[in-house]
């Protein structure tokens, strides 16, 4: 069980700024998370394979794949500033 100078001690770490009664509330929030870590530590999980998640996930993503894009003007047309069929972006290299 957790008694508010722990809190405090964690607040101030985390450089949080508590009321009392938020101090109140952690004391006790943190101390059922701490017993329920303890209820869990009590299992056997010798035969339990190291995971990262509790399913399977794949990424599902397209490949990519280079396509000319159909309507170039629409793209220029929204640009701030072209110049012909290109983008005009400013100087960014040493000027001289």
């Amino acid at each position: 069980m957790l008694d508010r100078d722990q809190v405090r001690k964690v607040a101030y770490l985390a450089r949080l700024e508590l009321t009392p009664e938020e101090e109140e509330t952690f004391t006790t929030q943190l101390s059922d998370i701490l017993d329920y870590f303890q209820q869990l530590s009590e299992l056997d999980t010798s035969d339990v394979q190291p995971t990262t998640r509790a399913i399977d996930v794949s990424n599902v993503t397209r490949a990519d794949v280079l396509q000319p894009y159909p309507n170039r003007d629409a793209i220029l047309d929204c640009a701030p500033d072209r110049e012909g069929d290109f983008f005009k972006v400013p100087k960014i290299i040493n000027p001289e």
